[in-house]
Formats: structure tokens, C-alpha cells, sequence
């Protein structure tokens, strides 16, 4: 057995069994493993942008890590932008890095690069194999490390040498550690403030938002009258009718103060404190009110689904009531297309089980008030704030969840970072439902420039915000892809076309000119 086959052969022994891959020459052996092991799932994207987004969306709903296969440094950058978004998200991923075999690096051969610097910042964990021997080890621990609580991002870096020498063998797989629950005393605090009287919020994350945590969060909200918040750049969150009723805290900054001033005590699970993404000229970046008290009852990394039920047991909780979300959905809009009648169509539609990929900051801003009286669904938001994340997201959903529905809202701008997702989509028949929302600007950055007092854009900053001249079709990029496409001119037309990709098999992709 060959390097390659020892680590392959020992992710799929720790259960990682689908590989997102963008390969090249020093990673040929690993791609001759994988052939000869079809307990790997592999799916190919053409940009590592879409391997490594796609890895992230895989994980937030699998539960488990993929792993991706990338080629040497320049590869590993080329993913870098959603190993950001993945790094802020918590999720399990395990990268494989090629690199040129260790005698070949004296030559300064012009692909030569320090692949551990590129993958260090968003590796929690990472290890270049040396010797054949040590690889399968090597592997097993990157599954422990990328399982470790909260979930980390672990990158194995594989010289082809070490790739293609004989003398490998599968390792056992080490016990991956369990979260900590927080302390007693912890625990006591955060009860004792909701027994205040006290206006109190319970910001929650990670495991918090949905499941069993989600059940809890939502008993302990019922008991107390504490309002369950989430972060603006949530992982995943659960929701729909009798689903806990959790709200999102604002975006822009001045929605956001308004939204959090009334509260006084602020308690939170695996999240931290609010804060604007940005920095504007004599406004205070915290988001909370002066006179609100914080209190972290877990922190990432912490069990925080096991330190609620820890709490609502030092509340005496026994009953199962809910704070739930509203059941009242959206009567199906007509007429000319406009931003709440987008949202109000989706909101009617939205079928059971889905799942929403959302990236769409500006013209969707309204849909997830829209949708909170749909079916239970899953909604997965951009962590760490580099746009491109849509697409890759959702063909990672989609391959984890191949019998549920996904629903994938971006833009024209950031679609076109990773536009080659739609390619993946229609290679592996994935039923994604696309809605583009084609502004022709980068919208958000227009308004952002508002804020930071230097007046309006002149000709050369609109130029560098407008995406026109020409408008991209979108309905050709998909096509020239695989994936059918329509353009709708009205409310009618997009309601009759999303339930059609909601109802059909496979990718469909819908452009809205706004």
C-alpha cells in the first residue's frame, strides 16, 4: 500500500467519505488512490473557491467533515477567500495540499511556494507528512482535530514522494475529544439574570441554533421572556413553524442599535458580542446599549446545547413550551417586480425541509421576515463576510442533503466569484434552485461609501461599484454551464419559475433584473 492509499484509506475509516477536488500533477497519486477507493465520494470544481465554499456547506449540514484535495500553494490560495468564511463558521474540514516531492524542492521549480504559510492563518491544526510511514497518522489525527469542538479547519500537506512511496497502512482513529460544559457557577450567573425581572436577550450560535439546543433555547425564552437572538453571520439556523422563534441581529449599524437598546442583560452561548463588520467616522463600533450587562454562558468550543439544558435545569424547567415562529405565510404577489414582493414569493413557496443558502445582503434583506411562517427549513448565512459563498454553499448542502431542496439566493456581484459552482451543480444533477438578484452594482458597497462622510461617488467610484456596461446574462452563464435558466419580467413570472426548480430534478437557475 502506497502513501496515497493509506491516507485515503484512513479518512474513510474516520468518515470522511466525500472529497471536494481541484487536483494537479503532485497530487496525481492521491487522484490514482482515489480511483482505486469508491468509498470516496469526489466531486470536481472547476476553482478551488467552489471546493473549499463547497467543503464548508457540506459540513454545516452533514454534521462531519469533507475533505478537500487541493493542488500545492497557489491552489490552497486560490481557496483561501471561503476557507475564511469556513474558518469563522466553526466547521470540520480537513484539507489535502499536494506538494512536490521533498528532494524536488531544491530546484526552486517556479510552482514552489511555502504551502504552510498560505494554509496557516485559517488552520487550527496543520502537519506536512514526512515519510510514508507516518501518514495514515498523520490523517487520523487531521479527523480528530477538524471533529474537535467547535469544529476546526486541519491541513495535511502530502509531498508527492511520500504520496507514491510503498510502506503505508490505515491507523485507528483516535477518540475525538468531547465539548466542556461550562462551569456550575456559569451556569448559576446566567440563571440568576434571567430571574432579574431584567429585559433580557440570549445570543446563541453553533449548535445553539438548531436541534436540541434550539429546543432548549427556545423552552428556557418561553419560561423567562428572554428574547432569542442570533448573529448577523450565523453558521446555521433552523426555523419555521414550531420552530423556536429566534431573530437576527441587523446588519447595518443603526438597525442594529435600535433592535438591541431596550435590552439590559445580555446573555451569550457561543457567540460574541455584537459588533459592527465595519469602522465609521464618530460611531461607536458596539452594538449593545452602554447600560446592558453581558454574560458568556459558553464560549465556541464549550457544549452549548448541553450548557442550555444545564441552564434550564438550574431554572426548573420541566414544561416543553416554546417560543415559536409565526405560522402565518405570504399570500403569492403579481404585478412588477419589487424587493418585499420577491421576499412575499419565496415566503409562499418556500416548501418543507428546505434549505437557504443566503447571500444576498441588499435585495434580500427582507426575506427572512418573510419566510418565518414557512415549513421548517435550514438557513445558512455568510460568516465571515467574503462574498463568493453562495454558490460553493450550496452544492455543498445539496451533496449533503441530496433528498432536501435548496434554495440558494445571491447576487450578481458575488456570483460571479465562484460562478463555476453552477457547473458542479449540473455535473452532479443537484437540486438547486439558483435566484440571481441582478442589480448591475456592488449595491452594498454604495451604501457603505454613504456612511463613511466622504460625499457621493464621483464617476471613477461608481465605475468601480457598477457591474453594467456590459450586464451580464445570466441566463447564458448558466446555460453555457448545464443549468437551465430563465430571466423573469414580473412577480408572476418568478413565482411560476421558482416553484417550478422548487418541484423539478436537478439545478435550475432564475435571474431577477432589478
Amino acid at each position: 500500500m502506497n502513501g496515497a492509499e493509506s491516507l485515503i484509506r484512513t479518512l474513510v475509516t474516520g468518515g470522511v467519505d466525500t472529497c471536494f477536488t481541484n487536483p494537479g500533477t503532485s497530487e496525481i497519486h492521491i487522484v490514482a488512490a482515489l480511483d482505486r477507493i469508491p468509498e470516496m465520494r469526489c466531486v470536481l470544481g472547476l476553482f478551488e473557491g467552489v471546493v473549499t465554499g463547497a467543503a464548508d456547506g457540506y459540513a454545516r449540514m452533514a454534521e462531519k467533515p469533507a475533505c478537500t484535495l487541493l493542488h500545492l500553494g497557489p491552489g490552497l490560495g486560490n481557496g483561501l477567500a471561503n476557507l475564511h468564511n469556513a474558518y469563522r463558521a466553526h466547521v470540520p474540514m480537513v484539507n489535502l495540499v499536494g506538494q512536490h516531492p521533498i528532494d524536488h524542492l531544491r530546484h526552486d521549480t517556479p510552482l514552489k511556494s511555502d504551502v504552510e504559510a498560505i494554509g496557516r492563518p485559517y488552520s487550527k491544526w496543520l502537519r506536512t507528512s514526512r515519510a510514508v510511514s507516518e501518514i495514515g497518522r498523520d490523517a487520523a489525527e487531521s479527523i480528530v482535530a477538524a471533529r474537535t469542538a467547535p469544529g476546526q479547519i486541519a491541513t495535511l500537506i502530502v509531498p508527492a514522494d511520500v504520496a507514491w512511496s510503498e510502506g503505508g497502512s490505515i491507523a485507528a482513529i483516535p477518540m475525538v475529544p468531547g465539548a466542556p460544559l461550562p462551569d456550575v457557577r456559569t451556569i448559576e450567573r446566567a440563571a440568576a439574570m434571567l430571574r432579574s425581572g431584567l429585559r433580557t436577550a440570549i445570543l446563541i450560535a453553533g449548535d445553539a441554533l438548531y436541534g436540541k439546543g434550539l429546543v432548549t433555547a427556545g423552552r428556557v425564552a418561553a419560561a423567562t421572556k428572554a428574547t432569542l437572538l442570533a448573529p448577523y453571520p450565523f453558521t446555521r439556523l433552523q426555523r419555521g413553524v414550531g420552530i423556536p422563534r429566534v431573530d437576527r441581529v441587523q446588519y447595518v449599524l443603526e438597525a442594529a442599535v435600535e433592535q438591541l437598546k431596550e435590552f439590559r442583560q445580555l446573555i451569550l452561548v457561543g457567540a460574541c458580542a455584537p459588533v459592527a463588520y465595519f469602522a465609521y467616522p464618530g460611531k461607536n463600533s458596539v452594538l449593545t446599549s452602554p447600560e446592558c450587562k453581558i454574560h458568556v454562558l459558553a464560549i465556541p468550543g464549550e457544549d452549548c446545547a448541553g450548557a442550555l439544558e444545564a441552564l434550564a435545569e438550574a431554572l426548573s424547567l420541566n414544561e416543553a413550551r416554546l417560543h415559536q415562529q409565526d405560522s402565518e405565510r405570504p399570500a403569492m404577489p403579481d404585478g412588477e417586480i419589487t424587493l418585499p414582493g420577491l421576499a412575499a414569493a419565496v415566503g409562499a413557496l418556500l416548501p418543507e425541509n428546505a434549505i437557504v443558502i443566503d447571500e444576498s445582503m441588499t435585495s434580500g434583506r427582507g426575506m427572512m421576515a418573510a419566510t418565518k411562517g414557512a415549513p421548517p427549513h435550514d438557513w445558512l448565512g455568510n460568516t465571515g463576510g467574503s462574498i463568493g459563498i453562495a454558490l460553493p454553499l450550496a452544492v455543498g448542502a445539496a451533496m449533503a442533503c441530496p433528498h432536501r431542496r435548496v434554495l440558494c439566493l445571491t447576487a450578481d456581484g458575488s456570483g460571479m466569484y465562484t460562478v463555476q459552482a453552477l457547473w458542479t451543480m449540473a455535473r452532479e444533477a443537484l437540486n438547486v434552485t439558483t435566484v440571481v438578484f441582478a442589480n448591475r452594482d456592488y449595491a452594498v458597497l454604495k451604501r457603505e461609501y454613504s456612511y463613511l462622510g466622504v460625499g457621493s461617488p464621483g464617476p471613477r467610484a461608481s465605475d468601480m461599484f457598477e457591474i453594467g456596461r456590459p450586464d451580464l446574462d445570466w441566463v447564458l452563464l448558466a446555460k453555457g454551464m448545464g443549468v437551465p435558466g430563465i430571466r423573469v419580467p414580473s412577480l408572476d413570472a418568478f413565482g411560476k419559475a421558482l416553484r417550478k426548480g422548487l418541484e423539478g430534478e436537478g439545478p435550475t437557475l432564475i435571474e431577477v433584473p432589478l
